[in-house]
């Protein structure tokens, strides 16, 4: 199940509307569920295997399809529709199985709609539950977090089972996990602790794979940090270079200081990467990672590191996150500011939420300022589902819109874009001369 959505109306109306948000919600609803599909790879042939995606259960009518058991994988905003849908073809005679990060967090809960639900990482216990399956002796629950699964194992995802044009980009995961530990990071760390990466050779299998089907695609890295280990990133960033690839993926600041890796990033055809930035002060930051304060030590030298990244000619989208626990009334226009101060090519905000699997939720909930437990709809990035430390629910949703509004403004997104070429060029010159 796929999607976004957004509970507040005003937002809905004013910001979701906005140019960045609306290509950012379209992009995400279009990436395709790399999880079902790898579990797909490690079917075997008996099952037959086919791949549905239910973006609105409103308009779905009746079941999915034909099936005698169907996996659901959704997001925490969407579960109570996957919840539905569930119940839906369970009422049919479907045997329904669940998994993923949110299951993985409430697995008692899922069990109320489901005949089974897998626990952390799907790879290790999946032939099982396929051979349990086929027996007819299914379990309730197959827990993995024992057993944390090697990426050079990895199965080859079913691109095959896709319908290639109705999407903008594929996706493929070249790592697992990150190794920092955010508050608020409910991503793949969740299903199982520490940082692995897929051998190369195996990443670029999968790579080659989608261009049999697509011959000039549009990748998106499904990876939390694809360039935490530099090294083995020039390594994959040098096996891409002879394919001609456009790409997209999610990283760490910590690439900035790398020029040799920003070089073969471009050379090998990064269009942009995700940097989570979270909020332009050292100050906003301290405790927001709790490992060794990584982010709040980076802060300072931000600015450098956006001009370093984006004169290599490789363009960031800097993500921030309002809300946070030192944040005040003032951090709205303390973003725009450094936005506006640092030219960055492509904007990301959202509101700090409180996933079900992240530490920042338990924390939040211990002290009471969760408003709703188990709202799980407001689990958008976009709604505020806690009650802010140094400002009202008010002040924070205001905010963030009036935010939205100026980020998205198309006339500041052009200065920004207009900038970032001008140096490009500018840089050529220098260079040719």
């Amino acid at each position: 199940m796929s999607g976004v959505r957004c509970r507040n109306e005003e937002l809905l109306a004013i910001g979701l509307t906005l140019p960045g948000f609306v290509e950012r919600s379209k992009v995400i609803a279009s990436l395709p569920s790399l999880g079902l599909l790898t579990l797909a790879g490690m079917t075997p042939p008996e099952i037959q295997t086919g791949y549905v995606e239910v973006a609105d259960i409103q308009q779905l009518d009746g079941l999915p399809g034909d099936f005698d058991a169907v996996a659901i994988s959704s997001f925490s905003a969407q579960i109570g529709e996957a919840y539905a849908l569930a119940d839906r073809c369970r009422a049919a005679g479907i045997t329904v199985l669940m998994g993923g990060l949110h299951v993985t967090a409430r697995p008692d809960e899922a069990l109320r709609h489901a005949d089974c639900v897998v626990i952390g990482e799907g790879e290790p216990v999946w032939p099982t539950v396929c051979r349990d399956l086929l027996a007819g002796q299914l379990q309730p629950r197959y827990d993995a977090r024992p057993t944390r699964f090697n990426l050079a194992d990895a199965p080859m995802p079913r691109f095959d089972l896709l319908d290639i044009p109705r999407y903008n980009r594929l996706t493929v995961q070249t790592q697992r996990g990150c190794p920092y530990n955010c508050d608020f990071c409910g991503a793949s760390i969740r299903l199982a602790p520490g940082y692995r990466t897929k051998p190369v050779p195996k990443v670029m299998n999968e790579i080659n794979a989608i261009r049999e089907l697509w011959a000039h695609p549009f990748l998106e890295f499904a990876d939390d940090n694809t360039f935490a280990d530099r090294k083995r990133g020039r390594e994959l960033c040098r096996a891409m270079i002879p394919l001609g690839l456009r790409w997209f993926t999610e990283t760490d600041v910590s690439v900035a200081w790398d020029d040799e890796l920003l070089r073969l990033m471009k050379e090998s055809g990064c269009a942009q990467i995700l940097i989570g930035l979270e909020s332009p002060g050292a100050a906003d930051l301290n405790g927001v990672e709790h490992k060794a304060n990584w982010k709040m030590h980076q802060a300072d030298r931000y600015a450098e590191a956006i001009d370093r990244i984006q004169d290599a000619g490789i363009t960031v989208n800097g993500c921030f996150v309002l809300g946070l626990d030192h944040h005040d009334t003032t951090c709205f226009d303390r973003v725009f500011d450094f936005v506006k101060a640092t030219g960055l090519y492509e904007v990301q905000i959202t509101v700090m939420t409180a996933f079900p699997n992240a530490p920042l939720y338990d924390r939040l909930e211990q002290s009471g300022r969760i408003l709703t437990p188990e709202a799980w709809d407001q689990c958008t990035l976009f709604d505020v589902n806690y009650q802010p430390a140094r400002m009202s629910i008010a002040e924070l949703e205001n905010g963030f819109r009036d935010l939205g509004r100026r980020i998205y403004d198309s006339g500041f997104i052009e200065e920004r874009r207009r900038r970032f070429f001008q140096r490009q060029d500018v840089l050529r010159r220098t260079g040719d001369s």
